[in-house]
């Protein structure tokens, strides 16, 4: 059986679908994992390193968990054991050992500490869940692991072309959709970068730039475009190269101009998925890790799947892919704007597309004696979750949800109001939440819009 060369163009004609079952080159799926693997090791150590563990899950007296999990962190030190297993599991996933259980592993530790503080919340974190729970089903530990010397007879040079593609479109999602989600007005007119480019006017060769409008308005729409032209580029072989050069390009920008940690470094590395299965082999050749056109073993290993199991593969990719496709765009069918509102935000790519600041202060009124006092929220929260918090509606309610139960403890009935202000990308400030509002006895609504947000009226002006 010949392998296929997981081209975009090969899929054509009848029995096109079957195509998704072929055989390829397990190479780049492999070096995959490895990048995987060592990125997330990495990362496990900056958060050692830089003291987060303690700073984002053990300082705090309250966290804005995730509804409807409401995860508490682990007492004494189990968040820092949490975070060793997690180094441990990525350190196992790049030598491919106990392969299986580790994804397994490690997309649980990982999703539950992302669910502990929505404060927290990053594109990228999430992207690493999803990546993590793709990395459960595929055969990237069949060659080049430990488990592939120990389990010898499972040890294959080929992968079914469904695995390959799988995460291709998972890669594809945050360009794409981060393209999308630039076409707004604010994002037309050069905000957030207009302001945020100000304060990198040392960066090499165009930073002396960034103070004149045509090159805002140029990283404005050159951003947009490429997100939106990147994944046909990359998926087409004449065009290939050249977009992933630009694309390495525009993320070492990024990483120079944001604070976004591994993000940069995460896309540069799975965006080599878009090259041919087999690419790596030749590398390892001049490595001389591997000879030069030494034909592919294992392919008895690799068997096709009964007609029930490509169906059931097949459903399970449809329902996987339509989910990442349709939520981007729920917030489509809410009210207002979505980057003031933050209804439909998360999960949606909204990748740096805003600059928002607030500030909140909240009064609870004891229903006994009509008494209202405002709230000391340093008493309940540190200074970057305050930060944090302000201006986003849903946030905003959780504590006031929270202030209610820290009450109802001590037998106290309590309202809970707040005079909530906000700015978008430099406009003024105003109101986000209605005042006359008690947020301790009103639903967040699981979906849909909340009544007791302010829609944004104030208008974008032009400014420094």
């Amino acid at each position: 059986m010949k392998p296929s060369t997981a081209e975009l163009s090969e899929f054509s004609g009848p029995a096109k679908w079957q195509k998704l079952f072929a055989p390829i080159d397990n190479a780049t799926l492999i070096l995959f994992r490895l990048m995987f693997g060592g990125i997330m090791f990495w990362e496990v150590t900056r958060y050692f390193k830089y003291d987060w563990i303690e700073r984002y899950w053990i300082a705090p007296r309250f966290n804005f968990s995730y509804w409807p999990f409401n995860f508490q962190p682990l007492p004494g030190d189990g968040m820092y054991i949490v975070w060793g297993a997690l180094g441990v599991l990525a350190l196992f996933i790049f030598l491919g050992f106990l392969y299986r259980i580790s994804t397994v592993l490690f997309f649980l530790l990982f999703s539950y500490t992302y669910l502990l503080e929505q404060a927290r919340y990053l594109n990228h974190f999430y992207l690493v869940i999803l990546v993590s729970l793709v990395l459960i089903f595929l055969p990237a530990h069949r060659g080049f692991s430990i488990d592939s010397v120990i389990f010898k007879k499972k040890s294959t040079d080929y992968a079914p072309a469904w695995s390959l593609w799988l995460v291709r479109f998972l890669i594809g999602v945050p360009y794409f959709f981060g393209g999308i989600a630039k076409i707004n007005p604010d994002w037309l007119r050069g905000y957030p970068l207009k302001r945020w480019l100000l304060g990198d006017v040392d960066f090499p060769l165009i930073g002396k730039y960034f103070t004149e409008e045509w090159m805002i308005m140029i990283m404005s729409y050159s951003g947009l475009i490429l997100d939106l032209a990147v994944v046909p580029i990359l998926l087409f072989k004449r065009t290939r190269k050249w977009g992933f050069v630009i694309i390495c390009i525009f993320h070492l920008m990024n990483a120079q101009l944001f604070s976004i940690g591994i993000f940069p470094w995460f896309m540069i590395a799975s965006t080599t998925l878009f090259f041919p299965p087999d690419w790596p082999r030749p590398l390892l050749s001049k490595a001389g890790l591997n000879e030069a056109d030494t034909p592919l073993k294992g392919l008895q290993s690799f068997s096709l799947p009964g007609a029930k199991k490509q169906k059931l593969i097949l459903w399970s990719l449809a329902l996987f892919v339509g989910i990442q496709i349709l939520l981007p765009f729920r917030h489509l069918v809410i009210p207002g704007n979505v980057h003031w509102t933050e209804e439909g935000h998360r999960y949606a790519w909204h990748m740096k597309l805003r600059s928002k600041s607030g500030n909140t202060a909240f009064y609870i009124k004891n229903k006994e004696s009509g008494i209202t006092s405002l709230v000391n929220t340093r008493a309940y929260l540190t200074s970057w979750q305050e930060d944090k918090m302000a201006g986003k509606p849903y946030m905003i309610w959780e504590f006031a949800q929270h202030l209610k139960e820290e009450h109802d403890k001590l037998g106290i009935e309590i309202e809970v109001y707040v005079n909530a202000f906000a700015s978008l990308n430099g406009r003024q400030y105003q109101e986000i939440i209605n005042p006359e509002t008690d947020l301790a006895s009103v639903p967040k609504p699981v979906f849909g819009s909340a009544p007791w947000i302010i829609p944004l009226t104030t208008p974008l002006k032009n400014q420094r």
